[in-house]
C-alpha cells in the first residue's frame, strides 16, 4: 500500500506517493514531460515495494498533481525537484535505484552525478538526453529556446549525461519499444553504448511497445516484473533475472 504525499520545495508543492520499509534500497521512479505524471507509474513502484524496497515517485512541477507550470519548469529544475524529494524520503543515505522515463533520462543522469557510488542501479525507459546549454532554459510553450535547442539536429551528440553514463560502474537496464516515434534511435543507440562500457548493462526489448513506456509499464504485469527484477539482480538475493529466452538481453 502506498501512502500519498505532499513536499513543499522552492515554492512548488510537489505530489506523490511512497512505500516500503524506510532502509535498504529505495527505488526512485520519474515520469517523462508532456501530460505524464507519477500516477502510470504506482504499479512499478508498488513493484518494488513488493520486493522489499522503498519505492517513491511523485509529479514534477507543473505536472498531475503537483503546483507550478509546465512551461516554466527547466531540466535544472527537475533535478532540483528529485533531490529534494529523495532526501526527503529516501533517507541520508541506503542504496538508491533510480527509473527514468524519456526527459527524466537526463534527470537520472543528473541524479549519478549528484549521489554517486549511492546509485546501485539505474533504468533509463526510452530515455532522453540533451545538449549541456538545455538545461536552465525553461521549457517554453513549444517554440522557444529550449524547443530550438532540443530540436536542432544532432545538439544531444555531445550531451554531458552520456559521458556520466559511459562512466557508470553499477547496475544498468535500458527499456527499448519496438517503435518510438519520440526519440531518435541514433539517440538510444549511443545510450546504450555508453552503458554497454562500464556497467553491468541489460537491454529489455519490449517490441510491441511504442515510446510511453509508463503506460506499458502499468498495463503490463510481466514486463513490469521482468524490468524490477532485472533492476535488483545484486542488490536483492530475492530478484534474479529472467530465464533463457527471455527477452532481455545483457552482458
Amino acid at each position: 500500500m502506498l501512502i500519498d504525499f505532499t513536499h513543499d520545495h522552492d515554492g512548488e508543492r510537489l505530489s506523490g506517493a511512497y512505500g516500503g520499509a524506510p532502509s535498504g534500497v529505495t527505488a526512485v521512479v520519474l515520469h517523462g514531460a508532456g501530460n505524464s505524471s507519477a500516477q502510470r507509474l504506482l504499479p512499478l513502484v508498488e513493484e518494488f515495494v513488493a520486493h522489499d524496497c522503498r519505492g517513491v515517485a511523485f509529479d514534477f512541477a507543473g505536472h498531475g498533481e503537483s503546483t507550478g507550470k509546465l512551461s516554466e519548469s527547466s531540466l535544472r529544475q527537475r533535478f532540483e525537484q528529485a533531490v529534494a524529494v529523495i532526501d526527503a524520503y529516501a533517507g541520508a543515505d541506503g542504496p538508491l535505484v533510480l527509473v527514468g522515463f524519456s526527459m527524466s533520462g537526463q534527470t537520472v543522469s543528473d541524479l549519478v552525478t549528484h549521489y554517486g557510488d549511492r546509485v546501485a542501479a539505474l533504468g533509463l525507459c526510452a530515455p532522453a538526453v540533451y545538449a549541456a546549454e538545455a538545461w536552465d532554459v525553461p521549457f517554453g510553450e513549444g517554440d522557444g529556446r529550449f524547443s530550438e535547442i532540443i530540436r536542432r539536429p544532432g545538439s544531444w551528440r555531445k550531451a554531458p549525461a552520456l559521458q556520466v553514463l559511459r562512466a557508470y560502474e553499477g547496475r544498468a537496464v535500458l527499456a527499448v519499444p519496438g517503435t518510438d516515434a519520440v526519440i531518435p534511435p541514433a539517440v538510444t543507440e549511443a545510450v546504450q553504448d555508453a552503458l554497454a562500457a562500464r556497467s553491468r548493462y541489460t537491454r529489455l526489448e519490449l517490441p510491441d511497445a511504442q515510446h510511453s513506456l509508463g503506460l506499458w509499464f502499468r498495463d503490463h504485469d510481466e514486463d513490469r516484473r521482468q524490468l524490477a527484477k532485472a533492476l535488483l539482480t545484486g542488490l536483492d538475493e530475492k530478484a534474479v533475472l529472467p530465464p533463457s529466452g527471455a527477452r532481455a538481453a545483457g552482458r
